[in-house]
Protein backbone atom coordinates (compact mmCIF):
# COMPACT_ATOMS: atom_id res chain seq x y z
CA UNK A 1 0.00 0.00 0.00
CA UNK A 2 1.49 3.44 -1.37
CA UNK A 3 1.67 5.98 1.57
CA UNK A 4 0.73 9.34 0.25
CA UNK A 5 1.55 12.48 1.91
CA UNK A 6 -0.80 14.23 3.71
CA UNK A 7 -0.05 18.03 1.91
CA UNK A 8 0.40 18.76 -1.69
CA UNK A 9 3.62 20.28 -2.68
CA UNK A 10 3.35 23.39 -4.87
CA UNK A 11 5.08 22.86 -8.31
CA UNK A 12 7.21 25.73 -7.42
CA UNK A 13 8.77 23.86 -4.54
CA UNK A 14 9.53 20.98 -6.28
CA UNK A 15 13.08 20.25 -7.58
CA UNK A 16 14.02 20.26 -11.42
CA UNK A 17 15.00 16.63 -10.56
CA UNK A 18 11.62 15.59 -9.29
CA UNK A 19 8.78 14.15 -11.62
CA UNK A 20 5.23 15.17 -11.80
CA UNK A 21 2.36 12.94 -13.11
CA UNK A 22 -0.55 14.38 -15.00
CA UNK A 23 -2.77 15.33 -12.64
CA UNK A 24 -0.39 18.03 -10.60
CA UNK A 25 0.37 19.20 -14.05
CA UNK A 26 -2.63 20.23 -15.34
CA UNK A 27 -4.77 23.34 -14.10
CA UNK A 28 -8.36 21.76 -12.76
CA UNK A 29 -11.04 22.19 -10.26
CA UNK A 30 -9.50 19.85 -8.21
CA UNK A 31 -5.97 20.71 -9.09
CA UNK A 32 -6.36 24.41 -9.06
CA UNK A 33 -2.26 25.65 -9.14
CA UNK A 34 -1.70 23.29 -11.73
CA UNK A 35 1.20 24.93 -13.70
CA UNK A 36 -0.50 24.27 -17.30
CA UNK A 37 -3.23 25.92 -17.92
CA UNK A 38 -5.13 23.17 -20.55
CA UNK A 39 -6.65 20.21 -20.23
CA UNK A 40 -5.79 17.03 -20.43
CA UNK A 41 -6.87 16.19 -23.37
CA UNK A 42 -4.77 19.34 -25.12
CA UNK A 43 -1.68 17.73 -22.86
CA UNK A 44 -1.60 14.74 -24.94
CA UNK A 45 -2.27 16.31 -28.08
CA UNK A 46 0.41 18.84 -27.11
CA UNK A 47 2.99 15.79 -26.86
CA UNK A 48 2.15 13.71 -29.91
CA UNK A 49 2.51 16.48 -31.83
CA UNK A 50 6.08 17.73 -29.99
CA UNK A 51 4.76 20.95 -28.91
CA UNK A 52 5.34 19.81 -25.24
CA UNK A 53 7.84 17.75 -23.35
CA UNK A 54 7.83 13.94 -24.09
CA UNK A 55 6.77 12.12 -20.57
CA UNK A 56 9.27 9.38 -19.17
CA UNK A 57 7.86 5.75 -18.42
CA UNK A 58 8.44 5.40 -14.64
CA UNK A 59 6.65 2.02 -14.75
CA UNK A 60 3.73 0.15 -17.10
CA UNK A 61 1.23 2.32 -15.79
CA UNK A 62 3.05 5.46 -14.54
CA UNK A 63 4.24 7.68 -16.62
CA UNK A 64 5.56 11.57 -15.50
CA UNK A 65 7.07 14.93 -16.40
CA UNK A 66 10.44 15.51 -15.22
CA UNK A 67 9.70 19.15 -13.41
CA UNK A 68 12.76 20.63 -14.98
CA UNK A 69 11.43 19.91 -18.68
CA UNK A 70 8.08 20.99 -17.94
CA UNK A 71 9.47 24.58 -16.32
CA UNK A 72 12.20 24.80 -19.72
CA UNK A 73 8.83 24.55 -21.71
CA UNK A 74 7.05 27.16 -19.99
CA UNK A 75 10.15 29.78 -19.37
CA UNK A 76 10.59 29.37 -23.25
CA UNK A 77 6.49 30.47 -23.27
CA UNK A 78 7.64 33.23 -21.49
CA UNK A 79 10.00 34.21 -23.03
Amino acid sequence: MAIRPTHKVSFDDLPNSAFVREAELVRTDRNPLGPIPFSTHTLWRKVKEGSFPRPHKLAPRVTAWLVKDVREWINHRLA
